[in-house]
Protein backbone atom coordinates (compact mmCIF):
# COMPACT_ATOMS: atom_id res chain seq x y z
CA UNK A 1 0.00 0.00 0.00
CA UNK A 2 2.57 2.50 1.22
CA UNK A 3 6.03 2.40 2.12
CA UNK A 4 6.35 1.84 5.96
CA UNK A 5 8.32 5.24 6.05
CA UNK A 6 6.37 7.99 4.40
CA UNK A 7 4.30 9.82 6.86
CA UNK A 8 0.80 8.64 5.15
CA UNK A 9 1.78 5.26 6.33
CA UNK A 10 2.84 6.64 10.03
CA UNK A 11 -0.33 8.61 9.74
CA UNK A 12 -2.58 5.24 9.23
CA UNK A 13 -0.11 3.20 12.02
CA UNK A 14 -1.44 6.04 14.12
CA UNK A 15 -4.88 6.22 13.51
CA UNK A 16 -5.12 2.49 13.75
CA UNK A 17 -3.68 2.13 17.13
CA UNK A 18 -5.83 5.28 18.13
CA UNK A 19 -8.78 3.12 16.93
CA UNK A 20 -7.98 0.16 18.98
CA UNK A 21 -7.67 2.08 22.39
CA UNK A 22 -11.03 3.38 21.77
CA UNK A 23 -12.88 0.02 20.76
CA UNK A 24 -12.99 -0.89 23.97
CA UNK A 25 -14.57 2.06 25.40
CA UNK A 26 -17.29 2.52 22.55
CA UNK A 27 -18.43 -0.97 23.35
CA UNK A 28 -19.12 0.01 26.56
CA UNK A 29 -22.29 1.24 25.95
CA UNK A 30 -24.10 3.06 28.95
CA UNK A 31 -26.91 5.48 28.81
CA UNK A 32 -26.27 8.55 29.69
CA UNK A 33 -29.55 8.88 32.27
CA UNK A 34 -31.79 6.15 33.26
CA UNK A 35 -35.70 7.74 34.31
CA UNK A 36 -37.62 5.53 36.10
CA UNK A 37 -41.46 5.79 36.69
CA UNK A 38 -44.61 4.16 38.14
CA UNK A 39 -47.90 3.33 35.71
CA UNK A 40 -50.46 6.39 36.10
CA UNK A 41 -53.34 6.42 38.39
CA UNK A 42 -55.14 2.82 37.22
CA UNK A 43 -58.90 1.17 37.42
CA UNK A 44 -59.80 -0.54 40.35
CA UNK A 45 -61.41 -3.15 38.76
CA UNK A 46 -60.04 -6.11 36.36
CA UNK A 47 -57.52 -8.14 35.75
CA UNK A 48 -55.01 -5.42 33.60
CA UNK A 49 -56.91 -2.08 34.35
CA UNK A 50 -56.65 0.78 32.41
CA UNK A 51 -55.38 4.04 33.08
CA UNK A 52 -57.96 6.34 34.90
CA UNK A 53 -58.50 9.79 33.21
CA UNK A 54 -56.20 11.40 36.01
CA UNK A 55 -53.81 8.14 34.90
CA UNK A 56 -53.67 9.20 31.48
CA UNK A 57 -53.18 13.13 32.29
CA UNK A 58 -50.16 11.80 34.33
CA UNK A 59 -49.03 10.44 31.45
CA UNK A 60 -48.93 13.12 29.27
CA UNK A 61 -47.31 15.32 31.89
CA UNK A 62 -44.83 12.32 32.29
CA UNK A 63 -44.22 12.90 28.20
CA UNK A 64 -43.86 16.82 28.25
CA UNK A 65 -41.35 16.45 31.42
CA UNK A 66 -39.15 13.95 29.24
CA UNK A 67 -39.77 14.55 25.96
CA UNK A 68 -36.56 16.80 25.97
CA UNK A 69 -34.20 15.09 27.96
CA UNK A 70 -33.12 12.76 24.41
CA UNK A 71 -34.66 9.69 25.42
CA UNK A 72 -33.64 6.59 23.01
CA UNK A 73 -35.03 4.18 24.59
CA UNK A 74 -38.60 3.45 26.66
CA UNK A 75 -39.28 -0.01 28.29
CA UNK A 76 -42.35 -0.71 29.71
CA UNK A 77 -44.04 -4.34 31.38
CA UNK A 78 -46.58 -5.82 29.43
CA UNK A 79 -49.82 -4.51 31.56
CA UNK A 80 -51.48 -2.25 29.84
CA UNK A 81 -51.30 0.66 32.51
CA UNK A 82 -47.54 0.49 32.09
CA UNK A 83 -47.54 0.91 28.66
CA UNK A 84 -50.48 3.63 28.18
CA UNK A 85 -48.37 5.34 31.11
CA UNK A 86 -45.50 4.96 28.26
CA UNK A 87 -47.57 5.49 25.13
CA UNK A 88 -47.64 9.46 25.10
CA UNK A 89 -43.78 10.12 25.11
CA UNK A 90 -43.28 7.29 22.84
CA UNK A 91 -45.98 8.81 20.05
CA UNK A 92 -43.57 12.34 20.76
CA UNK A 93 -40.41 11.14 20.34
CA UNK A 94 -41.74 8.27 17.09
CA UNK A 95 -40.38 5.08 19.12
CA UNK A 96 -41.46 2.07 19.78
CA UNK A 97 -42.06 0.68 23.57
CA UNK A 98 -40.02 -2.22 24.34
CA UNK A 99 -41.39 -4.49 26.62
CA UNK A 100 -39.46 -6.33 29.66
CA UNK A 101 -40.27 -8.95 32.11
CA UNK A 102 -40.34 -7.21 35.62
CA UNK A 103 -40.01 -11.17 37.08
CA UNK A 104 -36.72 -10.80 35.72
CA UNK A 105 -35.20 -7.66 36.32
CA UNK A 106 -31.34 -8.42 36.22
CA UNK A 107 -32.07 -9.14 32.65
CA UNK A 108 -33.55 -5.60 32.24
CA UNK A 109 -31.09 -3.88 33.86
CA UNK A 110 -28.31 -5.84 31.45
CA UNK A 111 -30.34 -4.86 28.57
CA UNK A 112 -30.45 -1.33 29.20
CA UNK A 113 -26.98 -0.52 30.59
CA UNK A 114 -25.94 -2.12 27.13
CA UNK A 115 -27.82 1.04 25.44
CA UNK A 116 -27.01 4.98 24.78
CA UNK A 117 -28.81 7.52 25.33
CA UNK A 118 -31.52 8.29 28.02
CA UNK A 119 -33.68 5.40 28.50
CA UNK A 120 -37.05 5.80 30.42
CA UNK A 121 -38.41 2.28 32.35
CA UNK A 122 -41.97 2.31 33.31
CA UNK A 123 -42.88 -0.08 35.96
CA UNK A 124 -44.78 -1.07 39.62
CA UNK A 125 -44.46 -0.01 42.77
CA UNK A 126 -43.19 -2.98 44.06
CA UNK A 127 -40.58 -3.23 41.14
CA UNK A 128 -38.99 -0.11 41.01
CA UNK A 129 -37.02 0.28 44.28
CA UNK A 130 -35.61 -3.17 43.31
CA UNK A 131 -34.30 -1.80 40.03
CA UNK A 132 -33.09 1.16 40.93
CA UNK A 133 -31.23 -0.80 43.61
CA UNK A 134 -29.62 -3.07 40.76
CA UNK A 135 -29.09 0.27 38.37
CA UNK A 136 -26.82 1.56 41.71
CA UNK A 137 -29.19 4.11 42.68
CA UNK A 138 -30.82 5.15 46.08
CA UNK A 139 -34.59 4.10 45.67
CA UNK A 140 -35.60 5.79 49.13
CA UNK A 141 -38.73 4.72 51.33
CA UNK A 142 -40.81 2.58 49.63
CA UNK A 143 -43.62 3.06 47.05
CA UNK A 144 -47.45 3.57 48.18
CA UNK A 145 -49.70 1.94 46.99
CA UNK A 146 -51.52 4.88 45.90
CA UNK A 147 -48.49 7.46 44.97
CA UNK A 148 -48.21 7.61 41.16
CA UNK A 149 -45.82 10.68 41.60
CA UNK A 150 -42.48 9.43 41.89
CA UNK A 151 -39.67 10.15 39.21
CA UNK A 152 -36.10 8.62 39.28
CA UNK A 153 -33.48 9.86 37.12
CA UNK A 154 -30.17 7.92 37.61
CA UNK A 155 -26.96 9.37 36.10
CA UNK A 156 -24.18 7.44 35.98
CA UNK A 157 -20.69 9.86 36.49
CA UNK A 158 -17.31 8.36 34.55
CA UNK A 159 -15.89 6.91 37.75
CA UNK A 160 -19.20 4.18 37.58
CA UNK A 161 -20.92 6.20 41.13
CA UNK A 162 -24.86 6.68 39.60
CA UNK A 163 -26.50 9.90 41.15
CA UNK A 164 -30.17 9.47 41.89
CA UNK A 165 -32.39 12.51 41.73
CA UNK A 166 -36.26 11.75 42.42
CA UNK A 167 -38.98 14.24 41.42
CA UNK A 168 -42.12 13.36 43.77
CA UNK A 169 -44.71 15.57 42.69
CA UNK A 170 -45.56 14.51 39.16
CA UNK A 171 -48.42 16.70 38.37
CA UNK A 172 -51.64 14.89 37.40
CA UNK A 173 -54.03 17.17 37.89
CA UNK A 174 -55.45 19.62 35.40
CA UNK A 175 -52.39 21.68 34.30
CA UNK A 176 -49.31 20.24 33.04
CA UNK A 177 -45.72 20.81 34.17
Amino acid sequence: MFPPSTPTARLLRYFSLAIAMLLPAMAAAEPSAIYLVRHGEKASVGQDPALTPQGRLRAQNIAAILQRTGIQAILSTPTARTLQTAQPLAQQLGLTIERYDPATPKALVDKVNALRGAVLVVGHSNTLPELVRLFGGAPGADIGDDEYDRLYQLTPDAGGAVRTVVLTSLPASGSKP
